[in-house]
This record gives structure tokens, C-alpha cells and sequence, in this order.
């Protein structure tokens, strides 16, 4: 194999660059060639490709987002819209493409396996949502953004007593809103995984402020519920001084962390590997401190976990 292809797709994530830049030396200090496809699956079907050298990955490593730009496609989800894509992959003389982003990316890369062009995925979501591996590229940045804005809103909640709720992203996985409020201290923490009850929390709060405590902070993942609409409840179940803060699209953004660097560095160079071994349908992921990789498809159909004991620990913790 002479020349392989990278593209990122779905929604950013901080340390994708990393993982671009380690797939574009991986492959060139291995004497093969590296393009680019700029715009995630819409830029492969139009043919917007362009041939990457070491000095177009220098100096990015540092970088949130992507250099080669995101976009999602509907039209990448038909038949023909892949084989689009594999012709213009095909024009280039592309043998082989890793594929980094979140588990729409993997469909494609898997899509495109079927019709006969070796493609592996590496994770790059900070939703930690991709079975497979403990960790995906990005969760560590956007969890430290996020303990960043619980730590500064706990010291206006402290200083006018008030209930904080604060909505953070993850889709339908509660990583993020699990971590963070456990290691920012949170009162409550909301996941999809988990049920709640409303009674309980309003409980909880009550009890805090019996026993002395000026203000509570709780976490809410976004694929439980608003939080302005939980802030709405809690206020109207307990006539506390509620506010609410929805980071949004912060997450995303930002230098990534040492370790979101160093994690994408060393799945974006096996990746290459498993394509210079003509290990195509592949996805690679870290597990004990272990790069591993499976079969895309087992990835798909297995559910993403959640570690129930992190939940526990913060419910004992928060007493």
C-alpha cells in the first residue's frame, strides 16, 4: 500500500488533530503517502482531497477542532453516495482511509469496507459513547471545560445561596455529566442511564439546606431533560433561588489535554498499521492502558456502559 486517505466527520473534538497529525507521519515515515479529505464524508463524495506532507500537520497538535473540517451528509448514507465517494477515492489511487469521529462516522467507514475499500475507525467524540474503548479522543478535554465552569459557578452559588443547575452535552450517554459532577462535587447528578425522581431530589435539597448548606449544584446530561425546564421544577417544588447554566458548544472547543494528545497520537498510529496490514472494517480503541481494536461492526451493535459504581460513589458522597 502506497497512499492512504484520513478524514474527520461528525462533531468535533479536541485531540482529533492530534490523531490526524499522528496518522499523516505514521504513514509517511512508513514511505506512504497521505491525502487528506477535507469536509468529513461530504468533501470525499465532492472530491475535496488534497495530498498532506509532514509541514501541513506541524504546529496543530495543540489545536481544538479540526484542520480538515466536519460536515455532516445525508446523502453519504445512501448506496450512492458511497460508491460516489469511493470513486473519488478510487481517482486519487487512495488504498486504504482511517476515519476518526463518533459512531456516524464508524457507519461510513463500515459502508465503505463493504464495498471492497479497507477503511479503520478511530474514536473522536467527546460524548465517550464508542464501545470498545474506555476512553474516546476529546472526553477528557470537554470534562476538564466542564469541572472548569461547575468550579466558577459553585463560587456564585456560594456567595447568593442558590441552587445551580448546569446542562452539559453527551447526547444519550452520561459520561460526561457523570464525571464531571462527581469530580466537581455536585450534589445530584441526572444521566439517561439512570432514572430519577423528582421527589427525591427535591428531598435531597431540602435536607441539604436543613443541616446548614447555603447552595447545591446539580448536574444535568442533556439526554435526560432541559435544564431550564428541571430548574423550572426544582423551583416550583421548592421555592429554592434556582439559576441554571447550559454550556453547550464550549465543550467542544479548546486545547486538548496531555492525555486526550497522547491518546489520539497512539490511535491514529496504530490505525495506519492495521491499514498497512490490509485490516480494513477495524476500529482501534484503548482498554487498561492497551491499544486493542475490533471488528466495526461488533462496535455498532454493542451498547455503549456506563460505570454504575461512579454513580453509587457520588450518591454516597453527596449525603
Amino acid at each position: 500500500m502506497k497512499r492512504i486517505g484520513v478524514l474527520t466527520s461528525g462533531g468535533d473534538a479536541p485531540g482529533m488533530n492530534a490523531a490526524v497529525r499522528a496518522v499523516v507521519r505514521k504513514a509517511i515515515y512508513h514511505d506512504v503517502e497521505v491525502y487528506g479529505v477535507i469536509g468529513g464524508y461530504a468533501g470525499l463524495i465532492s472530491g475535496n482531497i488534497e495530498k498532506l506532507e509532514l509541514g501541513s500537520v506541524g504546529d496543530i497538535i495543540h489545536r481544538g477542532g479540526t484542520v480538515l473540517l466536519s460536515a455532516r451528509c445525508d446523502e453519504f448514507k445512501t448506496k450512492e453516495g458511497q460508491l460516489k465517494g469511493v470513486e473519488q477515492l478510487k481517482k486519487f489511487g487512495i488504498e486504504g482511509l482511517v476515519v476518526i469521529g463518533g459512531d456516524g462516522s464508524y457507519r461510513g467507514a463500515q459502508a465503505l469496507t463493504s464495498h471492497g475499500f479497507p477503511c479503520v475507525g478511530v474514536p473522536g467524540t467527546i460524548d465517550n459513547d464508542i464501545a470498545g474503548t474506555q476512553y474516546t479522543i476529546g472526553f477528557d478535554t470537554a470534562l476538564n471545560t466542564v469541572i472548569d465552569a461547575i468550579d466558577k459557578i459553585r463560587d456564585t452559588a456560594t456567595s447568593h445561596e442558590r441552587t445551580f443547575v448546569i446542562e452539559v452535552m453527551g447526547r444519550n450517554a452520561g459520561d460526561i455529566a457523570l464525571w464531571a459532577g462527581l469530580a466537581g462535587g455536585a450534589e445530584t447528578i441526572l444521566i439517561p442511564e439512570d432514572h430519577y425522581d423528582m421527589n427525591e431530589v427535591c428531598e435531597r435539597l431540602k435536607k441539604s439546606k436543613e443541616r446548614g448548606k447555603k447552595h447545591s449544584i446539580i448536574v444535568v446530561a442533556e439526554g435526560v431533560i432541559s435544564g431550564v425546564e428541571f430548574g423550572k421544577k426544582i423551583k416550583e417544588m421548592t421555592d429554592f433561588d434556582t439559576r441554571v447554566s447550559v454550556l453547550g458548544h464550549m465543550q467542544r472547543g479548546g486545547s486538548p489535554s496531555a492525555f486526550d494528545r497522547v491518546l489520539a497520537s497512539r490511535l491514529g498510529a496504530r490505525a495506519v498499521e492495521l491499514i498497512l496490514e490490509g485490516k480494513g472494517g477495524r476500529a482501534v480503541g484503548i482498554r487498561n492502558n492497551r491499544v486493542i481494536d475490533h471488528d466495526i461492526a461488533d462496535i455498532l451493535e454493542e451498547p455503549h456502559s456506563l460505570d454504575f459504581n461512579l454513580l453509587k460513589l457520588s450518591k454516597e458522597l453527596s449525603i
